[in-house]
């Protein structure tokens, strides 16, 4: 940890769908464009403002996978994807996620933040989505977590209990109830209470650690802007973008009472806060119910910048410069490194960690040299090295997908770039300089000089990569109907048990 500051100084971390120590936020399909504080026109976002103001803005941070689940993973092991196993061989390069009739999630052999954490006395929780796996073996309080107070996949239903069960959330061991039928979502209007439950059970977690005198991280992954977006009825319909605009206001105000409810109890200074998201706003919801990626190339799915280019906020008064902005090269692993590195820890040894310590970039200014690789299930897509990205392979979907109207990339087609055919790049990487070209629209001449200068250097950082790459064993390969939420535990007594099909694993279908 930077010599700035003192282990023992920082009792708690916290991250928000988010994620963190004392706190840490990690928020769902919010794109780089949803902030004020990055361009957004109708400045909706005075929290999250506040807070960049308040602690250092990150222009150049990323997601793992541009797509939830594997992010997650990426996020708690602080290991690539296709390393801790969150990837299909079923197609190549496809993205793939936990639905209800996944067989997989995350391996015992994972070693997971909270479990780690342990060493240094901090109690865990997660709020929100889990997303990493729902049969009892892949629960959070089997990895590491203290308390869970959210649902195992997301929010989609209302199922009808025969074909599909409706999601249930769990309050730790036990479902309490399911989407839809305990906790209301109505698709026509777009109301639901389950933010402010969420903002509920975060402030009484850490007034609780507070009280006790307990270091703690909080996990606070909620999911109001996944599709279908919903927002409370006091939210409906105060934004300028719609009901999209009004979950991000929603959660904006949340994050503002938590951060004034640390400063409250006066452990602000002691507690390290990062926002950021798990993929690129979902363009295939838009206009309705999806984001903005700013400038940036088309949106989740995709290992464009707009599909992996994150928001991201550090907040951490007393240490952290108020209105930095740093260019460090950052990703979702970090926060596993990081966050050890706050609670003097070491990250394990025993296998490839991919993320780094950003302590140095956030305390001192320093930059540190590192690259940025973008995977879409088992294929490395791209790779950036400093200023320059380079495609090894593009694509955005299929043209059948895109003759059904489903679009990762709406209004953006770019010649040759945004391929409806996965094309391969791979003896001569399309090359683009992200500091003139973040849109990603004009690739560099391959005779240029600079494209020369650029992939000597890159097809080395590329070779060194993929020598030292050792996939995990694929999770997300195998679904059986058999496994969905039918009879979670605590569904006895709720009397909301389900009888389950007989089981048939087959292999999972992925068309992204």
């Amino acid at each position: 940890m930077c010599a700035l500051v003192s282990h023992s100084s920082v009792r708690s971390v916290i991250v928000p769908c988010f994620t963190g120590l004392g706190k840490m936020i990690f928020i769902t399909f919010m794109g780089w464009g949803d902030l004020g504080v990055f361009g957004e026109p109708s400045k909706e976002t005075p929290n999250l403002d506040q807070m960049a103001s308040e602690g250092m803005l990150f222009l150049d941070f990323y997601t793992a996978n541009p797509l939830c689940s594997p992010s997650r993973a990426a996020l708690l092991t602080g290991r690539l994807p296709v390393r801790n196993g969150f990837y299909t061989t079923n197609a190549h390069a496809r993205n793939a996620y936990t639905p209800q009739d996944i067989v997989g999630g995350i391996p015992d052999s994972e070693l997971l933040l909270p479990e780690l954490l342990k060493k240094a006395g901090y109690i865990s929780k997660i709020i929100g989505k889990w997303h990493l796996g729902h049969r009892p073996q892949f629960h959070p309080l089997n990895h590491g977590f203290d308390e869970w107070f959210g649902s195992p996949n997301c929010h989609f239903g209302p199922f009808d209990n025969r074909a599909l069960p409706n999601i249930p959330l769990y309050r730790d061991w036990e479902m309490i109830g399911r989407y839809y039928e305990d906790f209301k979502i109505d698709l026509k209007t777009g109301e639901a209470n389950l933010t402010q439950i969420y903002l509920q059970e975060a402030l009484d977690f850490i007034s609780k650690q507070q009280a006790s005198q307990q270091p703690f991280f909080l996990y606070w992954a909620i999911d109001a802007t996944h599709a279908p977006v919903y927002a409370s009825k006091q939210f409906l319909g105060s934004s300028q973008r719609g009901l999209y605009g009004d979950a991000v206001r929603e959660i904006d105000d949340s994050i503002g009472k938590i951060l004034k409810h640390l400063q409250k109890l006066g452990i602000s200074e002691n507690t390290f806060v990062f926002f950021t998201s798990d993929n690129g706003a979902a363009l295939i919801s838009a206009p309705e119910q999806g984001g903005s990626n700013g400038r940036f190339l088309c949106g989740k799915q995709t290992t464009f910048e707009g599909g992996m280019r994150e928001p991201a906020i550090a907040w951490w008064p007393g240490h952290i410069p108020a209105g930095g902005v740093s260019h460090q090269l950052g990703n979702v692993m970090d926060l596993f490194t990081t966050s050890l590195s706050l609670a003097g820890l070491q990250p394990p040894s025993d296998r490839q960690i991919d993320g780094i310590n950003l302590l140095p970039a956030i305390l001192q200014g320093k930059l540190i040299d590192r690259p940025i690789f973008y995977y879409r299930g088992n294929e490395m897509m791209a790779v950036r090295v400093g200023l320059y990205k380079a495609h090894y392979w593009t694509w955005s979907n299929s043209w059948e997908e895109y003759s059904k109207g489903i679009d990762f990339c709406p209004g953006q087609n770019v010649s040759g770039v945004t391929t409806h055919t996965q094309e391969e790049h791979t003896t001569l990487p399309l090359v683009f300089h992200l500091g003139r070209d973040p849109g990603e629209k004009y690739p560099l001449s391959f005779a240029s000089n600079e494209y020369q200068r650029a992939m000597e250097q890159i097809s080395v950082i590329v070779q060194q990569h993929k020598v030292t790459m050792v996939p995990g064993e694929p999770q997300l390969n195998v679904c059986d109907k058999a496994v969905m939420n039918w009879s979670p535990p605590g569904c006895e007594k709720l009397g909301k048990c389900l009888k389950p099909p007989k089981s048939d694993p087959k292999k999972c279908f992925w068309p992204h």
